[in-house]
């Protein structure tokens, strides 16, 4: 089981895997099920939103069954209260929609926080705040040519692309400067509401071997 990472190992694991996997779903015990099945596919940050019911005991069975190497967090945290609902679960990072108070108490703990923003004023609100990256959402909106539009004034920022990307559309962003793709419908379908795990266990293996290919390209090399 692996212990809380901080704030700088999250962030460069997150760098060398390129990935972070999403859970929303309508059934907590499939919610773990298909979190399991990620990282045994080789996803290693896997995040359950705590909009999907019992996401809390969800959270608790993945931390202590997750292979080495592979961390379990929390979405859709909001408050204080859900930092230290989160913390006591064992969740080892917590991810917010939006600017909120849960982002300046997951710093308070040392609990690595991916911080959702959109703008270039809430970009560098969050890390003001204490946020160890900015998760770009919905990143779809201004797609991969918007993200390289706030990396301009912003080299410094880590930016985690969230919201409309798929297999398909990952490089993009990874060219626009991206650290991450977060993956949510895309990789799970129904998954976490109970659906079958072996074609989001097929569509995990894609984007992790896109993502090692990605890495092992040359710079000059485009994406294909």
């Amino acid at each position: 089981m692996s212990t809380l990472p901080t704030p700088e190992d999250l962030l460069a694991g997150i760098c060398e895997t390129r990935l972070v996997a999403i859970v929303r779903g309508t059934d907590g015990g499939a919610a773990a099920k298909a979190a399991l099945a990620a990282m045994e596919e080789g996803f290693r940050y896997v995040e359950i939103a705590l909009t999907t019911p019992d996401a809390l005991a969800a959270i608790r069975t993945v931390r202590a069954a997750a292979p080495a190497g592979c961390f379990v967090g929390a979405g859709t945290v909001l408050t204080a209260a859900d930092v230290a609902d989160v913390a006591d679960a064992g969740g080892q990072f917590t991810v917010t929609p939006a600017l909120a108070s849960s982002i300046e108490e997951s710093a308070r703990l040392g609990i690595p926080v991916l911080a959702g923003a959109l703008t270039p004023s809430e970009a560098y609100e969050a890390m003001n705040r204490g946020a160890t990256a900015v998760k770009l959402f919905p990143a779809s909106i201004g797609g991969p040519g918007y993200l390289k539009a706030l990396r301009d004034p912003f080299p410094g920022i880590p930016f985690i692309a969230v919201g409309g990307v798929g297999l398909e559309e990952a490089p993009a962003y990874w060219d626009a400067g991206a650290i991450a793709v977060g993956l949510g419908g895309p990789l799970f379908g129904d998954a976490g509401s109970g659906g079958d795990l072996a074609p989001m266990r097929a569509r995990a293996r894609a984007f992790v071997d896109t993502a090692a290919g990605y890495g092992r390209r040359s710079p000059a090399e485009p994406a294909r």
